[in-house]
């Protein structure tokens, strides 16, 4: 179940993210990296990221562009070998199919996933509908736009602990669904409004879960991981 586990490295700090990837690369099976640390280190980053334990990156960019725009973004991210990747499927059925043809020609035996974003976890319904515009339910949207995405050839999506069990009922087996805003029963939201535990999304159908302050503000990963509900009997330390 470990395995489950995306550490959010939300850090600009390259040796505070070297020391957290040190620390976990055992007991996570994969380690997030967004614009923190990508624009004052370049893509460079995750090399040095891999070759300190994280075997797994998630390049989380939020592609939303024009498709040609994107295809270009996804074509370099793709040489880093990162895992996974995440593009805005606001961005239409045009963009999302770009994206994952460019994906397709990775020169490693196994492409990268590309996962769709539509409802950010820090928006509510009244932001949605009266800021937006967008006149469906949250749970109706993301259901709708993980179905299109799914459709365009992603290989999932991105939403809430709230709306999983939703998104996996339209899904069926098709398609990974990843999973922020986790935290332990009654901890902080922090800037994340649409939250859950790890243990509720999992039984809801949530393929991986992403978990940053609640690992990476703690020093003993067993401890934390342990508050998170996990059995980190499965886990095998460096």
């Amino acid at each position: 179940m470990v395995r489950k586990v995306i550490c959010a490295l939300d850090t600009s700090d390259l040796k505070e993210a070297v020391t957290i990837v040190q620390r976990l690369s055992g007991y996570v099976g994969a380690f997030k990296i967004g614009h923190a640390l990508v624009l004052p280190h370049g893509l460079d980053v995750v090399q040095r990221l891999q070759d300190v334990g994280a075997s797994r990156i998630f390049l989380d960019l939020k592609f939303h562009d024009i498709p040609n725009s994107v295809a270009l973004a996804v074509r370099q991210a793709v040489k880093y070998g990162v895992w996974m990747m995440t593009l805005h499927t606001a961005g239409g059925p045009a963009m999302m199919s770009a994206a994952v043809e460019e994906a397709q020609q990775s020169p490693f035996d196994v492409p990268p996933l590309l996962v769709g974003v539509s409802v950010l976890t820090s928006l509510d319904q009244h932001v949605l509908t009266d800021h937006l515009g967008i006149r469906r339910t949250i749970e109706e949207h993301l259901v709708y736009l993980s179905r299109l995405a799914v459709d365009c050839g992603l290989d999932g999506v991105v939403c809430s602990p709230q709306e999983v069990a939703a998104v996996r009922r339209a899904l069926g087996h098709e398609g990974i669904i990843v999973v922020p805003g986790i935290r332990p029963a009654g901890a902080k939201t922090h800037d994340q409004v649409r939250v859950g535990t790890a243990q509720a999304a999992l039984q809801d159908g949530a393929d991986y879960l992403v978990i940053g302050r609640a690992l990476t503000d703690c020093l003993d990963p067993q401890v934390a991981l342990e508050a998170l509900g996990f059995d980190v009997s499965e886990s095998h330390p460096h």
